[in-house]
């Protein structure tokens, strides 16, 4: 991580970007995160809005330490991490550059996030003798986002004491709680808790119900979570440095959804449901607390099997991120059965990120503590060799093997329960672990619904044809 303090800057110096903000945006000093986001310089779209994955734009990051207001801050080749590389290796062309302050420790979300501070896009060139420093300022706060409640959809928006105890500050629950059509306060309904994957949150309620395929418990209180914390997705887990996630959910956050919109508060009338990260979350739930919940329906769960974590056997002695054994490089992503992003890039640009990163996202869950009170680093970022010392502490959190080891205990809570979809052609290489999770579950004999669909993908594999399925089978678990 790189530390810069506000100093002085010439024209002289090295092409580089010289940031300000106003008592407008923050009254004393900032210790933050700063971000300098470059887009095309014909760009359309505010280059903070976004940054993607596939096709990520120049972006570069420095960790301001008292900061002042009026004190321009370096962000240069000396100071700054930058992804895809340095600021002197920009090509030549036009540019905008935009700048943001991440103020908002509890979002992982940064040009967007709510209270995060941003300034106005500047136009600059590299290259034909423009080089030099470019004058940034922060002068606006992301507002809020406000939630769109109607008469069937309603916000859930609560301190969690536990949270908020473990963190040293405020911490809130959000959910959304969409409403059957019909509904009569005097009856009271099952309740599906839907779990997003990695970047959503409640504000995808209104999308499921526009959606009409999707509605696949139209008789349940649908409740969407938030999982969205400054560090990634906390995937309702309780870990050393996100705290006591999945306490806070069962202790806190449900009790008070069946109380406030009558749900029927029993086990086998509190079924899961979540896709990616969420489909990872879910399970993990189910498994944890298998005689709370009355079923799971998770689909394309991020590695549930660390022995196939994106085909890297997190276990195996001498493995590496990076590169397998004969050096060659190892996807993260593809489209159809062509890699189209690698692990070593991925990592890189991550680096710039900081926290809220998918990689950062899994070592701050299910990563021990260093000296300083961070999550120790799977891998090495600079070679990609896997620490196995931290691989073994990731035992804990390998929902396969939790299963093994816990089998003679919760195997007869979690029969028929554990309904598991992803495609064969995963986009993220996450089937293997699902194989792997459906092997151990015939050992065990829980009778659990495991598959892997020919021809699909992470994106395709809740078709029309699975939502339905997914929609009977919730309304045969919660029969009588």
């Amino acid at each position: 991580m790189v530390l810069c303090v506000a100093s002085s800057l010439s024209a002289a110096e090295s092409a580089g970007f010289a940031v300000s903000y106003g008592e407008g945006v923050h009254a004393g000093p900032i210790s933050a995160r700063v971000y300098v986001m470059l887009g095309p310089g014909a760009g359309t779209q505010e280059p903070r809005k976004k940054i993607d994955w596939f096709h990520p734009q120049p972006f570069f990051a420095v960790e301001a330490v008292g900061w002042k207001p009026g004190e321009p801050l370096r962000i240069s080749d000396a100071d700054a991490v930058g992804f895809p590389g340095k600021i002197a290796e920009l090509k030549p062309g036009a540019y905008q550059a935009q700048a943001v302050i991440r103020l908002n420790r509890d979002t992982m979300r940064i040009g967007d996030g709510e209270g995060n501070a941003y300034g106005p896009v500047v136009r600059f060139e590299v290259g034909g003798g423009h080089e030099g420093v470019t004058t940034l300022t922060v002068n606006q706060i992301v507002p809020p986002r406000p939630f769109p409640e109607t008469q069937r959809i309603k916000l859930v928006d609560i301190p969690s004491p536990l949270l908020s105890a473990f963190h040293g500050r405020e911490i809130r629950h959000r959910a959304a709680v969409v409403l059957p059509e019909g509904y009569d306060p005097s009856k009271t309904y099952p309740a599906l808790y839907i779990i997003p994957g990695f970047s959503g949150d409640h504000f995808m309620a209104g999308n499921l119900l526009r959606e009409r395929r999707w509605d696949y418990a139209r008789d349940f209180l649908r409740v969407v979570l938030s999982p969205d914390c400054g560090t990634g997705h906390h995937v309702f887990a309780n870990s050393a440095f996100n705290g006591p996630r999945g306490s806070a959910l069962i202790e806190e956050l449900i009790p008070y959804i069946e109380r406030t919109y009558h749900a029927v508060g029993t086990p086998k009338a509190r079924l899961l449901n979540g896709h990616s990260s969420g489909g990872w979350s879910s399970l993990w739930l189910q498994t944890t607390y298998p005689d709370f919940f009355g079923g799971t329906w998770s689909t394309s769960p991020d590695p549930v099997d660390f022995r196939d974590f994106q085909r890297v056997d997190l276990y195996a002695p001498g493995q590496n991120l990076f590169h397998d054994a004969d050096g060659t490089p190892r996807p993260i992503a593809r489209r159809g059965t062509t890699p189209v992003l690698f692990t070593e890039r991925f990592s890189r640009m991550e680096d710039v990120i900081g926290d809220g990163g998918q990689l950062h996202s899994f070592e701050a869950v299910f990563s021990p503590l260093d000296p300083n009170g961070r999550p120790r680093p799977l891998y090495d970022r600079q070679s990609g060799a896997v620490d196995s010392e931290v691989a073994e502490a990731w035992k804990a959190y390998d929902i396969a093997i939790g299963l093994r080891r816990r089998a003679p205990v919760i195997g007869p809570l979690l029969r028929g329960k554990i309904h598991v979809y992803t495609g064969e052609i995963d986009t993220f290489y996450l089937e293997g672990a699902v194989a792997k999770l459906k092997e151990i579950a015939q050992d065990l004999d829980i009778d659990a619904s495991i598959e892997i669909f020919p021809g699909k993908d992470h994106g395709n594999i809740l078709d029309t044809a699975l939502a339905e399925r997914l929609d009977a089978e919730m309304h045969e678990a919660v029969k009588d």
